[in-house]
């Protein structure tokens, strides 16, 4: 099976519980990266680099995005830094706190002698386009939660990408579902850095945003913190099929 890059992905929408303070901490994403987002998920398989190329230009002055790849595979590679260190499985360490009862770092190592879990979901973006059945495997979040033990107090679920700007939240509920994983394994192999390795998150009821590339901390709250791009207007809740009106939740 040919490589496939992957990526993070959004789109414009209402404030979503996104208090005015976190609005301001940057600028909406506007109507013209809307439009050539949605372009792409259209379109982008089937013209190629050609259009891919030309929306990249478009968007380049606006500041918001990294590196913009072309197509392949169906997956997309976005960052909103213009460069991400890249990390072995032998030096990733993740640092899990905050309001738990047993703070810890964990190595690749760690993960591995946890309790392992395998999926065949689908990569769902909210522009529209999505990647059925791709197989992922690592350590479900509440068996990751119960290990380090979860405060009383503690409401929410927020996730630090080690590019050093990405952020993410989950309710706490959200959090302990089955089908949110600390993911190590994509497709049959290790997660590679494009794809967000070499450990990413993937939350498998939502679109793709809120499964956040690089991770490198888990911190647990006493209320959701929004993420990125929830700050730029995106929804903090992103229900595939309830949160963009248009899609059919995955079969």
């Amino acid at each position: 099976m040919a490589p496939r890059v992957v990526t993070k992905l959004w789109r414009r929408c209402s404030n979503g519980g996104v208090s005015e303070e976190e609005r301001a901490e940057g600028s909406p994403v506007g109507r013209r990266i809307v439009l050539g987002m949605l372009g792409l998920g259209a379109a982008g398989v089937a013209v190629g680099a050609s259009l891919q190329e030309r929306v990249n230009h478009a968007l380049a002055p606006v500041g918001q995005l990294g590196n913009v790849l072309p197509a392949a595979g169906g997956f997309r590679y976005y960052t909103v830094t213009g460069s991400v260190k890249h990390y072995s499985g032998a030096d990733w360490r993740m640092t899990v706190d905050g309001l738990v009862d047993k703070p810890r770092t964990f190595g690749m190592a760690d993960l591995a002698r946890l309790p392992q879990t395998a999926l065949d979901k689908d990569f769902q973006c909210v522009t529209g386009w999505r990647v059925p059945d791709v197989r992922w495997a690592g350590v479900a979040l509440p068996d990751l939660l119960q290990v380090v033990g979860v405060a009383p107090q503690a409401k929410a679920v927020r996730f630090t990408s080690f590019d050093g700007v990405y952020t993410e939240s989950l309710t706490l509920d959200q959090a302990r579902r089955r089908d949110v994983l600390v993911a190590t394994r994509m497709e049959g192999g290790p997660v590679t850095h494009d794809h967000g390795g070499p450990v990413r998150l993937y939350v498998a009821p939502m679109y793709g945003y809120k499964s956040l590339k690089w991770l490198g901390g888990i911190e647990l709250t006493d209320r959701v913190r929004s993420g990125y791009w929830e700050r730029r207007g995106y929804d903090v809740d992103a229900w595939v099929g309830r949160s963009n009106g248009r899609d059919d939740a995955p079969t």
